[in-house]
This record gives structure tokens, sequence and C-alpha cells, in this order.
């Protein structure tokens, strides 16, 4: 039974194209962050007070109250959220201008999801804390040491494996698709196969139950894995 459960990065997805919306949304949730999505910026603000999302994409042209004007005031109001705008205006000025009113990335459309998703992954590195803890059941990650412990139990892991076992712990409790996972760990321009993910869910596997206990690594065949007790 976890002590604690670490909650996946929560999104928040702005445009008031319903396509957009659903393709961004989907993608996203298929990485691991908790969705939701909101039509327009007075919905968008209402969201961010009520759920604290870790970043929102953002688009600028929504009738009512625009991009820049809900960047504005995630900044004073929400001054450690990411904010990576989503827009089809792409002339030198209207980035300067996104920017300035407080985003941290600019991307214009149509861009790839792949890289929609990269972009987003480097705003919420700047946002995240310098050290941070993630416990499920008995076992703790350092994030600032990279160091795991199992029931007291110090735990020293190499750079991949311990990328592998941040992204099942953020995940904790749901399945994580070995392509998700794979891209999580190696990037969207990893060459290797299933077997390279394998291979190294083999090695955390081996120093997480070194001392006999309880498999947390599950395989969902055909599908990828899943931190979670049996």
């Amino acid at each position: 039974m976890a002590t604690e459960l670490e909650r996946p990065l929560r999104v928040l997805v702005v445009d008031d194209d319903d396509g957009i919306t659903s393709v961004v949304s989907r993608a996203l949730a298929r990485e691991g962050y908790e969705v939701r999505a909101a039509p327009d910026g007075e919905r968008a603000l209402r969201a961010a007070r009520e759920w604290h999302p870790d970043a929102v994409v953002l688009d600028v042209l929504m009738p009512g109250l625009d991009g820049l004007a809900v960047c504005r005031r995630l900044r004073t109001e929400q001054p450690t959220v990411g904010v990576l705008m989503l827009t089809a205006r792409d002339t030198p000025l209207a980035q300067i201008v996104g920017l300035d009113a407080g985003a941290d990335d600019y991307v214009v459309k149509p861009v790839s999801l792949p890289i929609l998703a990269a972009r987003l992954r480097a705003v919420l590195r700047r946002h995240e804390p310098a050290s941070e803890v993630l416990r499920y059941a008995d076992v703790e990650l350092d994030t600032a040491t990279r160091r795991a412990r199992r029931r007291g139990r110090e735990i020293t892991l190499t750079t991949t494996e311990y990328k592998l076992l941040l992204h099942l712990m953020r995940s904790a409790g749901r399945v994580v698709p070995k392509g998700v996972l794979t891209e999580r760990v190696w990037g969207y321009d990893f060459e290797g196969n299933d077997n390279v993910l394998e291979v190294y869910v083999r090695y955390l596997r081996h120093k997480l139950e070194a001392d006999g206990e309880p498999r947390l690594i599950q395989t969902l065949r055909g599908t990828g894995y899943a931190f979670r007790t049996a």
C-alpha cells in the first residue's frame, strides 16, 4: 500500500478550437500527464484556480479574454506555473509580445506533437523543484541525489536506471506504454527497440528486489509497465 502516491504532472490545455484541444489533450495524456481542457480564457483561469496545473498550453487568439491576458493573470496568481503558448501568430513581434506577457516558450502552429511534448518538458524542467522525494509503497526516490531507498536500503542507480524509475514512479499505479516510456527515457530520436527497455527493466528490478522485496515493476504483456503492488 502506498505511503504517498506522487501525482502525475498536470497540464491545462486552452484553445477555442475543439479539434486542437482534443488532439493535444490525448497526446499529452499518452505522455503520462493528467490533462484538463478549457475553451476560453475565463474558464481557463477558473480551472487554474481550482486545479492548480503544473503547466498551461495556451492559445493566444481566443474570443473574450485572449491568451496574453490569461498569461499575465496567471503570472500574478500562480507565478510558478509553466506557460507554453501555442498560436498561429508567427511574426517576431508576436513572439516577443507573448514572451513579455510571461510565457516560458512560444510554439507556432502547426507543430508536430513530439516537438510540442519536448518543448513542454523543457518548460516543466524550468519550474521543477531543486529537490523532490517521490514515495510509493516502501520505495523512495530523491531527485537531488538520484538515489533510491527501499526499506532503508540505499540503491545507487545509473543515469538510465534513474530516468526509468523516475518516470515509472511519476505514473505510479497506472500503465505506461512501452513506446511512451522509451521516449521519456531515451528521447524521440531513440533508434533501439523494446529489448533495450526490457534489459533496463531487469537491471532495475534486480536492484529493487536485491533483498527479496516484492516486485513493484509489473509487466502488462503487449502494453507496457506499471509501478504498483501486485
